[in-house]
């Protein structure tokens, strides 16, 4: 067994240091066989963020009281939608190759899933999973779209230990050079020239995989603090997402240099897909928030079905709520009995104080006392020395006179 394989050494352009980046995290025989399996960065990555994009939709679930048995559903059917578009999307594009390499087109594990895809596929799934099994698609649409962006902002450092999904050359601070990517310039610099794009390979990058990572993430906190405060109905937060990542999208897909295009133009798909999604999404939002003004409507996304449609979420909530209040006499209890030992150690306190102040005092009078004894007893000597200079004064003028 191995640990940290295939190094690649990434500089960036205004931070004087090397970083050493694997994209391997494990290898490691099969036992009987001489088969090796490699555990990458990448698919620990995408699993993290898939991880916690989940464990979000969870809690969004819980707290609108959606049944999780039928979020289970959806996951499953959704995720194996969102990896069967995100490959077939990717090959269609990619036909001119893949027509002559068909046994190629099942392993994913050698890259080509394309995000597009992922999303329709999986949206697809959910849809048809939301109707069989009667879920609200367009509230289910709303959590996945913040789910989405915290997958998609953490997911992306995985292009980074790939050294994958950059952009073309740029003098910017931030611009990423490693050996990855010049092989990868030299390898495509035909292909590139071909659709406009001159490159040199020994001059560092756009890092674009980090655009969109921080876009996505700040995206996440836009559409969570509208979830908070300006959420007005069903469909609205998966309207946002689609505005904000659209946008993202369309602006950062013409830096790549991996870009799928329409045949032998230099349309690039994601680019031209991004922008009518986010102008889409945009023209429906500005259309429902006119409606909603005309005929307002008060929304609430937390679930009110039929006992018989909803037990498993009621008997869950009303247990939840049951331990919750037990908790609350708990905390309860605690509080009144400590109130009552501060009371007890408050006049202990207390009493500490007062005798602190008393012996303060006492102090204070017994320093002044002091003092004024000693300026006494100072006045004094200066009054006798005063009477010695007088003496000695009268005497000297009387042995003058003598």
């Amino acid at each position: 067994m191995t640990f940290l394989t295939d190094l690649t050494e990434v500089k960036f352009t205004a931070i004087d240091h090397t970083f050493n980046v694997y994209s391997t995290l494990v290898e490691f025989n099969t036992p009987f066989s001489d088969n090796v399996i490699s555990i990458k960065f990448y698919g620990v990555i995408i699993a993290f963020g898939f991880l916690l994009a989940v464990l979000f939709g969870g809690r969004i679930a819980y707290k609108w009281k959606i049944d999780l048995n039928k979020m289970i559903d959806v996951l499953i059917f959704g995720t194996l939608g969102g990896i069967v578009g995100a490959r077939l999307y990717y090959v269609l594009f990619e036909w001119s190759y893949y027509r002559n390499h068909l046994a190629e087109i099942p392993q994913i594990w050698q890259g080509g899933l394309a995000i597009y895809g992922g999303l329709l596929g999986g949206i697809l799934a959910a849809y048809f999973t939301c109707k069989k099994i009667d879920l609200n698609f367009y509230k289910l649409l709303d959590m996945c779209g913040m789910s989405f962006l915290i997958g998609q902002g953490i997911g992306r450092w995985g292009n980074f230990t790939n050294q994958e999904a950059f952009g073309t050359n740029t003098s910017m601070p931030w611009g990423m050079y490693s050996d990855k990517v010049e092989a990868y310039l030299l390898d495509n610099k035909s292909m590139l020239l071909s659709h406009g794009i001159s490159v040199d390979t020994l001059s560092p990058v756009h890092p674009t995989f980090l655009y969109e990572s921080i876009w996505c993430i700040a995206g996440f906190f836009v559409i969570y603090y509208i979830l908070r405060k300006h959420y007005k109905f069903a469909g609205q937060l998966i309207l946002c997402y689609g505005v904000i990542y659209g946008l993202e999208r369309a602006v950062v897909e013409g830096f790549r240099t991996d870009s799928l295009y329409l045949g032998d133009t230099n349309i690039r798909i994601s680019q031209i897909l991004s922008a009518v999604i986010a102008v889409l999404c945009f023209a429906i939002l500005i259309a429902k928030f006119h409606e909603l003004k005309k005929h307002p409507k008060p929304y609430n996304p937390v679930e009110v079905l039929p006992a018989d449609k909803d037990y498993i979420v009621k008997e869950l909530f009303e247990e939840t709520k049951e331990r919750k209040n037990i908790k609350k006499v708990q905390k309860s209890k605690i509080r009144t009995q400590e109130r009552k030992l501060r009371g007890i150690d408050d006049e202990a306190i207390a009493r500490e104080k007062e005798q602190a102040a008393i012996a303060k005092e006492e102090k204070k009078a017994e320093k002044k006392s002091e003092k004024e004894q000693i300026k006494n007893l100072a006045k004094m000597q200066k009054e006798r020395i005063k009477e010695k200079e007088q003496q000695l004064r009268e005497g000297n003028k009387n042995g003058k006179n003598n």
